[in-house]
């Protein structure tokens, strides 16, 4: 179904409109909407619309140049049915969530489609020969694949699926055949680390040698996990991990000339070391797993200038009609600032760590930072993405509703949070910003620091 059609485009001028269904193109009914790329790119495009409270469907010939969008936007981007997650992984965060949340949450995707599209991680699990030519002949790549462990045995336990013990063998022929892959590794404590997490890594570096990346992230674990044997790390395991991604990563670094292999920022919090320098995570590609974000906010905050990640531009930018999901979804209207009034910086309590840092390195002590304790999901949930209408009013009410509070962008996804709300609703002023240091330094530069009056 069509969403949204742009003022002045082809399909605006050939009489498409929201609410109208593309049944096919050039009689071929495209699967997703990698297809629908394909088959509206030539200078021809004949397309079969049905409109509700038509009586027939009506064909529309649209000619425009060659590789020009029609300008349309679908809702969604799998036309057949989004091939779901059939792992019952105890560490899944999916099976975490509280009760009474918007549907769409709790659906599991292992879709290879939405990997290349979104940057979703897929366990290959559902993978098949099919899905293999189709990505070798179609050069879909980059994908994200959740590897955890190279152990068969130990992978099937953890995806507790016995396809998790064999479906790596995709990823050789994937990489055998050019497709570039990213990979991550959920550690889990006392399951997948140590001498596990250690072979893994050496099999990154022999048998899957030709992956572009590997992030190495914590178990998220909430309040609300009904597996006793999942829980966080100690600081002591923490240090553990980061030994080891750091010998890998040097070995790795000599071999190849690139690192390749990163620990997410919430090791380096949970250990109390200092974040590696930015030169560190070479191209940034796994900036969205948690992953040298906060060196990025130190430079742009520090020096002024835009870090590009890895992932910038791409199919799921270029694509014409895709909707923006996940990361890159256009999370909310952003306000611009309206007061030189000293700012209160709303944030997780990861983020409290390391903005209080970087503000003291600027000399910025009037800038106040509210750390808001995430009660919805509980446990070791720290992160400011993760934040819920609920928990901040909580904090806000608690801190007085007073003052000019600034939330980050990366809590809304179309103006709301998880929990339903919207920053409409709490209580206090309200500011939304983009979630960057150079947001953010925008935002300080128009607030600027109150000067010592000498008595």
């Amino acid at each position: 179904m069509i969403s949204e059609v742009a003022e002045g485009s082809p399909a605006a001028i050939a009489g498409l409109a929201p609410g109208d269904t593309v049944v096919s193109i050039n009689d071929v009914v495209p699967l997703d909407v990698i297809e629908y790329q394909q088959l509206v790119d030539g200078p021809f495009v004949q397309l079969l619309i049905r409109r509700e409270g038509a009586l027939l469907d009506r064909r529309v010939t649209i000619e425009k140049d060659a590789g020009a969008p029609l300008g349309i936007r679908v809702d969604s981007a799998v036309f057949d049915r989004i091939r779901t997650c059939d792992n019952h992984c105890e560490f899944c965060f999916i099976y975490q969530l509280p009760k009474g949340m918007r549907r769409s949450l709790y659906l599991k995707d292992d879709d290879y489609r939405l990997s290349f599209l979104y940057g979703n991680f897929t366990t290959l699990t559902r993978f098949t020969e099919l899905d293999a030519e189709r990505v070798i002949t179609e050069r879909l790549s980059p994908l994200y694949v959740s590897i955890h462990t190279t152990d068969p045995d130990l992978r099937a336990a953890m995806l507790r699926n016995q396809r998790g013990a064999t479906s790596l063998r995709w990823l050789d022929e994937l990489l055998r055949a050019g497709i570039e892959v990213h990979g991550q590794i959920v550690v889990c404590p006392g399951v997948n680390d140590g001498e596990h997490l250690a072979r893994t890594l050496g099999d990154t570096l022999d048998r899957f040698g030709d992956l572009l990346s590997i992030g190495v992230v914590p178990l998220g674990i909430s309040d609300h996990s009904n597996e006793p044997g999942m829980r966080a790390h100690t600081t002591k395991e923490a240090n553990d991990v980061l030994d080891l991604v750091t010998r890998f990563g040097d070995a790795s670094l000599a071999l190849t000339g690139r690192r390749r292999i990163y620990a997410a920022d919430e090791y380096y919090l949970l250990a109390g070391r200092p974040f590696p320098p930015l030169s560190h995570y070479e191209d940034l590609t796994q900036v969205e797993n948690g992953i040298g974000m906060s060196a990025a906010l130190r430079t742009e905050l520090l020096e002024g200038r835009r870090v590009t990640t890895g992932n910038e531009g791409g199919f799921f930018q270029a694509v014409d009609g895709a909707p923006p999901w996940g990361y890159r979804a256009v999370r909310s209207a952003l306000d611009s600032p309206r007061s030189t009034e000293p700012p209160v910086l709303l944030t997780g309590t990861y983020g409290a760590m390391v903005l209080r840092s970087v503000l003291d390195e600027l000399d910025r002590s009037d800038v106040e930072i509210l750390a808001v304790q995430n009660h919805f999901f509980g446990g070791n949930i720290g992160v400011t993405g993760l934040l819920t209408a609920q928990d901040l009013t909580t904090a806000i009410n608690a801190h007085g509703a007073h003052g000019r509070y600034i939330l980050p962008d990366i809590c809304l996804h179309e103006g709301r949070f998880l929990d339903g709300g919207t920053p409409e609703e709490l209580p206090g002023t309200i500011e939304v910003i983009e979630t960057s240091g150079m947001a953010l330094a925008a935002l300080l530069q128009q607030s600027p620091a109150p000067t010592e009056v000498p008595s």
